[in-house]
């Protein structure tokens, strides 16, 4: 995308790396496969500060005008970081949406989430479901309650993957609040804070405690096997993921007429389908489908992506042009 976009219009690029990508992977990750769910909240917020660095240094230097773009992960992740920017700004997510909660849960990557790991956490510490539950509420409306109408699309088994593949969450242990939408919200405090309330993964405690939850009491095995239990792990997954990383739980961009979405009519990661969409939450930005899926659009419509970034670069350059 960057070299093309020299040639083309003689715009240049600053490509940030997304923390738990390339160099900046743990070791012990298995190429992009996060470790814990909490390693996606964390990698927002850092992605919101290290942005908003980047952007305010390039003002700095006399760089002009300025936007965001990304692909897949990097397009919701430039979607965050304009939530926070105070000023005008081209943003151009492609392949991305409002929320990554379809993606891990109604996704092609659901297949890859270990939902048996999940489930033994969520039935093991009863911190779920009596008090994390409670706090899982965006904009009126509670994600955890909203999650069982999605079900009826979700395949049942998910349990023939290989361990390389697999995704696991960490034990949470506190949350200091919910949702805010009623003003602007630090973004990325929001999503640290989130972040880290995490604490240790069930398999790091002591084989001592592996029968018992936080309050002391001993677990009923019964408890991990009862029949609702992977519908019920399925439903908090959603309402984690909408609380933590739902559009609609963060400030509107200043001009979302400067927002131009690239989306593909059949992307089987990001489904739309039963999703508040971007146009519900950015009123005024205008969306673009182009035909195929998440793969095929990424490999072989990436002009349309640079004509959908020179366009609303353009509309920011007549609509600001003394903005400098």
């Amino acid at each position: 995308m960057a070299r093309p976009m020299i040639k083309e219009a003689g715009m240049a690029s600053l490509l940030l790396e997304n923390p738990y990508y390339g160099y900046r992977k743990p070791r012990d990750q298995l190429r992009s496969s996060l470790k814990n769910v909490s390693d996606l909240f964390v990698m927002g917020g850092a992605l919101i500060l290290e942005s908003t660095v980047l952007l305010r240094w390039l003002e700095r230097e006399g760089y002009w005008p300025l936007g965001m773009t990304g692909i897949s992960m990097g397009g919701y992740m430039a979607s965050l970081a304009v939530t926070n920017w105070p000023k005008p700004i081209p943003l151009i997510p492609c392949l991305s949406w409002s929320t990554a909660s379809s993606v891990f849960t109604t996704g092609v990557l659901s297949k890859a989430v270990n939902w048996t790991q999940l489930e033994k956490q969520y039935a093991i510490n009863s911190r779920y479901e009596e008090e994390i539950i409670k706090l899982l509420e965006y904009c009126g409306a509670d994600s955890f309650k909203m999650g069982p109408k999605l079900l009826t699309n979700v395949e049942e088994h998910f349990y023939d993957l290989s361990e390389d593949h697999k995704l696991s969450v960490s034990q949470y242990t506190r949350v200091d609040g919910g949702s805010d939408c009623g003003g602007a919200r630090d973004g990325a405090e929001h999503l640290l804070s989130l972040g880290n309330s995490v604490g240790a993964n069930f398999e790091t405690l002591p084989a001592a405690l592996s029968g018992y939850n936080t309050h002391g009491r001993k677990t009923d095995p019964a408890e991990c096997c009862r029949p609702s239990l992977h519908k019920e792990s399925i439903s908090f997954m959603k309402g984690v993921m909408d609380e933590c990383t739902h559009m609609a739980n963060f400030s509107v961009p200043v001009d979302t007429s400067l927002i131009i979405v690239v989306q593909a009519k059949e992307d089987a990661y990001v489904p739309r389908t039963g999703v508040v969409s971007l146009q519900e939450i950015w009123p005024g930005c205008e969306v673009r489908y182009l035909k195929g899926g998440h793969i095929s659009a990424y490999l072989f419509k990436q002009n349309i992506f640079r004509q959908a970034i020179y366009d609303a670069f353009d509309r920011f350059c007549v609509k600001y042009p003394d903005l400098h």
